[in-house]
């Protein structure tokens, strides 16, 4: 392939690890996502197509994909990079969350590494640049190597019952270049944020912001920590009213395993990583068990191993994102991913939609 060689793990793992791990999380954060955007300046490489992952490419909401795996919103949140991730080897990228109008997000310190369970605490608040300045930084739509979905929330001074029309405002200025849309209900850092995944409430959000997609695939991103039924009842709500796909499932409120043990388990914010594995994998087996094969589910949270990212496509997601994998295991995830998950999927006779039971 033309572009970025794969990091190998065990070099990202004992060298470019410790020296990144010497800053706190969020200043770690920007000077990758500098070196990223320097990276692009660099030449026609970032062109590249990223390779041709075996039983790709796959095609659902009528978008064609080189491989399942792909960049959960979060990392790249003003789209500062979005020719970088073909080359790394994702076979498409989030950008966002995008608010409507510019926003810092709360206080520092909001990131948080637990580094002895491989998980993320953050509290980041949606600090945005803008649909604006995001929407003059991407290319126009169906133009990237890879698709492009543009997950959208709220400004946080914004009343929960004015959320659709924050949601719409971005979404016109976003979408003559997200090749899908997410609409994220669920983060934990926005206060009463969540409200909004009741089905009566995310039903007509669903509505509203399908009125101003212009046919742009509408998903929306939901959370694990639903009581019995409940996500479920969310699930098919927003289906029914016409959304293309669910996102499941975002960080927890909660700390599972290990990280309930750890000294910084009591910071407020949404937990990602090896802890949400089970929760994660949980949240999109009850999605499938109500929607089925009505729509793609994209699965997320705490996949950094062939063997959890086969987990989430056998609980019935047909795409599945990685963010906090990246900051543990490097860039050169999305490879060993894509190339193990191939081998197993072919050494069942499957398609990667039929390993998803969505053929």
């Amino acid at each position: 392939m033309v572009g970025a060689r794969p990091v190998d793990p065990l070099a990202y793992e004992n060298l470019l690890r410790p020296l990144l791990f010497v800053a706190d999380a969020e200043t770690a954060h920007q000077r990758v996502m500098a070196l990223l955007r320097a990276a692009q300046h660099l030449g026609p490489q970032w062109d590249a197509p990223p390779p041709q992952v075996p039983g790709a490419p796959l095609r659902l909401f009528g978008l064609e994909f080189a491989g399942p795996v792909g960049l959960a919103a979060g990392l790249d949140k003003d789209g500062e990079a979005w020719r970088v991730w073909p080359a790394l080897g994702f076979g498409f990228a989030e950008i966002g969350t995008v608010t409507p109008r510019p926003q810092p997000g709360n206080p520092k310190p909001r990131l948080f590494r637990l580094p002895e369970c491989e998980a993320l605490i953050n509290r980041m608040g949606f600090n945005s640049a803008g649909a604006q300045a995001v929407a003059d930084r991407l290319p126009p739509r169906g133009t990237s190597a890879i698709p492009l979905g543009v997950n959208v929330g709220k400004n946080r001074d914004t009343p929960l019952e004015a959320a659709a029309e924050d949601l719409c405002q971005a979404i016109e200025l976003l979408v003559k270049s997200a090749d899908y849309l997410v609409i994220n209900v669920s983060s934990p850092n926005t206060p009463d944020l969540r409200r909004l995944q009741s089905p009566r409430a995310v039903a007509e959000l669903v509505r509203q912001c399908l009125a101003v997609a212009g046919g742009v695939p509408l998903l929306v991103k939901v959370a694990p920590d639903f009581g019995p039924g409940e996500l479920e009842e969310t699930a098919v709500a927003a289906v029914d009213a016409g959304c293309a796909g669910l996102v499941t499932a975002n960080t927890t409120v909660t700390r599972p395993g290990a990280a309930a043990q750890h000294p910084l388990a009591a910071e407020q914010g949404g937990l990602s990583g090896a802890p949400l594995r089970n929760l994660a994998t949980a949240a999109v087996r009850r999605v499938w068990s109500a929607v089925g094969q009505r729509v793609p589910i994209v699965g997320v949270g705490g996949i950094d191993s062939p063997e959890s990212a086969l987990e989430k496509l056998s609980a019935g997601a047909s795409l599945l994102q990685v963010y906090s994998g990246l900051i543990y295991h490097g860039p050169g995830l999305v490879h060993h991913l894509h190339r193990q998950l191939a081998e197993s999927v072919g050494q069942r006779g499957q398609t990667w939609l039929q390993a998803a039971g969505q053929e």
